[in-house]
């Protein structure tokens, strides 16, 4: 069995060009300008960048790097493929460090790098959770400093983060919040779950009121050791502890620190590699081509991701 690293558009740039233009362009090329497809042609000669276009109707040249998280980056498109497949296939991340290191580009690059692939992970949001009454745990942790919080006993000066996971579809979504109370989760809780839904959650105080309004709620209590209802089996939070632990690995295992403006970007990868793990039927590749497919539309500036 030959090595997935070995295929071409990992080592050559117009081959590199070729993969990611049957993905995003299935039909054949089309202006991202001015979204035309049948007066396009593609440029040739000595000088030409590789992959470049020419719309007729606007008069612009283009490749398909325009209006992706790809457009302006001076990396080769074969090593930004092959940073896309070791951050969908690495479990726990994968650091700048090792990125610069592994694809032989700055540290800067490589940081900038992954932050962009991350803005491609995140979800549109328009898949909402427990659809058909099914199950969807919820809930919160801790992690980091929170910069704008004071420093005091218990988890008050942490960044918080809620998770909500759908038993069903086995995907993840998590988000920062800014205080773990009723107030700000339960917008949240409303527009991601169908109000069909039966939410699980443990003994925190913020959820009952939450869960009135759904058509039913299972509660564990945590501080009594109770991790699965003796009433009833189906009512745990073990679903989303179990990400959790991923997440808490990931970051303090690879990324060590993390910054409140760049935790929902860190968020959006976790999210992305759980919904599309192998568990859930995808291998590596298939995630990267995953991952890939939410590339456009998502531009990201250094000066926006810093």
């Amino acid at each position: 069995m030959a090595s997935i690293l070995s295929a071409p558009y990992f080592h050559n740039e117009e081959a590199a060009y070729a993969f990611v233009e049957r993905r995003i362009w299935p039909n054949g090329a089309v202006c991202p300008r001015c979204n035309q497809s049948d007066r396009v042609g593609k440029m040739g000669g000595q000088s030409t960048r590789t992959g470049t276009y020419k719309c007729y109707g606007c008069r612009k040249p283009f490749t398909v790097k325009v209006g992706t998280v790809f457009e302006s980056s001076h990396v080769h498109l074969r090593l930004w493929l092959q940073a896309i497949f070791l951050i969908a296939s690495s479990k726990k991340g994968i650091s700048a460090n090792q990125l610069h290191r592994t694809l032989g580009i700055t540290l800067k690059s490589a940081w900038f790098l992954g932050h962009r692939i991350r803005e491609a992970m995140k979800d549109d949001g328009l898949i909402v959770f427990g659809r058909g009454g099914g199950a969807v745990e919820i809930d919160e942790t801790y992690i980091g400093r929170d910069p704008f919080k004071k420093l005091g006993r218990g988890s008050q000066h942490k960044m918080k983060v809620l998770s909500l996971v759908d038993r069903h579809t086995r995907r993840a979504r998590s988000m920062v919040v800014d205080k773990m109370t009723m107030k700000n989760i339960a917008p949240i809780i409303k527009a991601n779950v169908f109000a069909e839904a039966h939410l699980m959650t443990d003994q925190a105080p913020m959820y009952p009121k939450i869960g009135d309004q759904f058509a039913g709620h299972g509660v564990v209590n945590h501080s009594a050791k109770e991790y699965v209802s003796a009433a009833d089996r189906t009512v745990h939070t073990n679903t989303v502890e179990g990400y959790f632990s991923v997440f808490k690995r990931g970051m303090k295992g690879t990324y060590q620190h993390c910054g409140h403006n760049h935790l929902n970007r860190y968020l959006s990868e976790f999210d992305f590699r759980y919904s599309y793990r192998v568990g859930n039927g995808y291998s590596d590749l298939e995630r990267a081509e995953m991952l890939l497919k939410g590339i456009v539309g998502k531009r990201l500036t250094y000066q926006t991701a810093h």
